[in-house]
């Protein structure tokens, strides 16, 4: 049985297929079938390879010739490379923010913490999952660095990936009131208390995940959609 209209855009597609791996729903090595993709979300499979796609262009999928595509499956060690890179990157984020954010900008930045504390609230876990990567792509899109904006996108996604298999259940990472200090930090001026803030909270994110912990995950497509 179909569940989906056919209006939706390949997007909306893209974003239910990640909000599944995020919450857990889809086990990393999984094998995504177009033809059972294209019946759960009743759209053509050329929609649903273009999805695909773009999941593989995140990080979130990958794409094997004459096998089909499969949710990434990374690694410990590249878990903690993408988090190395992440903290370098946070940081030259910083560096560009500071001294340089307007009222306008900070108004942004604050009404995004607080959708973040209203989904907490609410319990709204897919919510606050995309609000929380969210917060870091509205930070990097500050810059006005297409490239930091780039970079930042990617590795958002991947540690995304990351955090869904290898978080310990019952913590949530990323929560806003280390968002609301770092930006209290940049609203100071102070580079260097900005950037050792963006580090804790990073840190904070990595010590939730057991590297050497296995999934467990709905290997069944209509189910994880249903």
């Amino acid at each position: 049985m179909k569940t989906e209209s056919a209006n939706l855009s390949a997007a909306e597609i893209r974003e239910r297929i990640w909000l599944s791996i995020a919450e857990k729903r889809l086990r990393p090595g999984l094998r995504l079938k177009e033809e059972e993709l294209a019946e759960v979300f009743d759209v053509s499979r050329a929609r649903v390879r273009q999805v695909l796609a773009m999941l593989a262009s995140d990080g979130l999928v990958t794409i094997l010739p004459n096998r089909g595509a499969f949710v990434s499956e990374p690694t410990a060690q590249e878990a903690q490379d993408v988090f190395h890179v992440r903290k370098l990157v946070e940081d030259r984020v910083i560096e560009r923010l500071i001294g340089k954010l307007t009222p306008e900008d900070f108004a942004r930045l604050e009404a995004h913490v607080a959708a973040e504390n209203v989904a907490h609230q609410k319990g709204d876990t897919s919510e606050a999952i995309q609000l929380a990567g969210a917060f870091h792509i509205l930070l990097a899109e500050l810059c006005d660095s297409a490239f930091l904006l780039g970079i930042m996108r990617d590795l958002n996604s991947r540690s995304s990936l990351i955090t869904a298999i290898y978080r310990v259940k019952h913590l949530h990472n990323c929560a806003p009131h280390d968002h609301e200090g770092l930006i209290e930090a940049l609203r100071a001026g102070d580079c260097a208390k900005a950037q050792i803030a963006m580090r804790k909270h990073l840190e904070n994110v990595e010590a939730e995940l057991d590297l050497s912990k296995e999934t467990g995950a709905i290997r069944d497509l209509r189910q994880a959609f249903g």
